[in-house]
């Protein structure tokens, strides 16, 4: 059996990135916001364009010489944007798709790009399949198939910061717990087995996500979102964000508002109808920032300590 490799074209590939390209269109045309009837007739230089393009990268799956697969991503500011994703129908459920996938975030990771997003059409269940195993998900952003308004297409996103927490993170997590004048007074040994414990129990349960905000290989913060339900607003569910933490080496470089607003995002998508959270009467500057965020102090806080 022929080995699948992945290949990335080079300005000079524009007839190779022609070729497959249009045979992706014509295959699979509800994939894709453009069709082959508008590219078909572009020019020479607008393949060489795409692929002397500074901030996009191209790359084919190829099996026994034949182009199978392909896929592009873009530059965007702090987005990668994963476009042009397609594999021959010979090729599929041999993993090209997968390794596409993998070639392009590890690129996205290498310029420094905070997340990678995608649109995806709502009825290519195989394609968002992929994407979730790969750890895309679904935002609220939703609109009209440009090339079929009769189909709809979500945006997906993969964020390269934020991810769910893991077992061996709990030590670093409950350093940022402890690292402040409150968490000194409560925290603990961060190898104490009840940290542990309880991890296990949040991670079980499909109701609550630890997360952490990863850089450079560290854990440099961490949140608590917990979705509850309710019969008030129609029972509507609602997330709670709990113990927001920033590395002190990372404060003040807007990664805590990078966190809220990317839960405030997972929030919406998940069709929560009210993001809460609570913070201590001390923590003024706290209080500035979620202010700053949209947040209002409409409640007053009770807590009983049992211990």
């Amino acid at each position: 059996m022929q080995e699948m490799v992945i290949v990335r074209l080079q300005p000079g590939d524009g007839d190779r990135l022609k070729d497959v390209r249009l045979r992706a269109l014509r295959d699979s045309p509800d994939a894709f916001g453009s069709s082959y009837g508008r590219e078909v007739d572009f020019p020479p230089g607008k393949w060489a364009e795409r692929l002397e393009d500074p901030d996009s990268r191209w790359w084919v799956a190829e099996n026994g010489g034949a182009d199978v697969g392909l896929v592009c991503i873009r530059r965007e500011g702090e987005l990668a944007h994963l476009l042009s994703m397609w594999v021959a129908p010979e090729a599929r459920g041999k993993g090209a798709a997968s390794r596409l996938v993998d070639e392009a975030v590890a690129w996205a990771r290498d310029i420094g790009a905070e997340q990678v997003g995608l649109w995806a059409v709502d009825q290519n269940h195989a394609a968002r399949a992929l994407y979730a195993r790969k750890g895309f998900s679904a935002t609220s952003k939703v609109m009209a198939l440009p090339s079929n308004p009769e189909l709809m297409e979500t945006f997906y996103v993969l964020s390269l910061i934020f991810r769910q927490a893991r077992r061996d993170d709990v030590p670093a997590i409950v350093a940022m717990l402890a690292d402040d004048h409150l968490g000194a007074t409560r925290e603990g040994d961060p190898g104490d087995e009840r940290y542990l414990t309880a991890f296990e129990r949040i991670d079980a349960n499909p109701f609550d996500e630890l997360i952490v905000a990863e850089q450079e290989g560290k854990v440099v913060g961490t949140m608590q979102l917990t979705y509850l339900a309710g019969l008030s607003r129609l029972g509507a569910e609602r997330c709670q964000i709990e113990a927001v933490r920033v590395a002190a080496t990372t404060r003040g470089q807007g990664l805590g508002r990078k966190m809220i607003e990317w839960a405030v995002d997972r929030a919406r998508a998940r069709g929560c109808a009210v993001v809460q959270l609570t913070s201590d009467k001390s923590r003024t500057d706290a209080h500035r920032f979620y202010d700053s965020l949209g947040f209002t102090a409409s409640h007053e806080g009770y807590k009983l300590s049992l211990s």
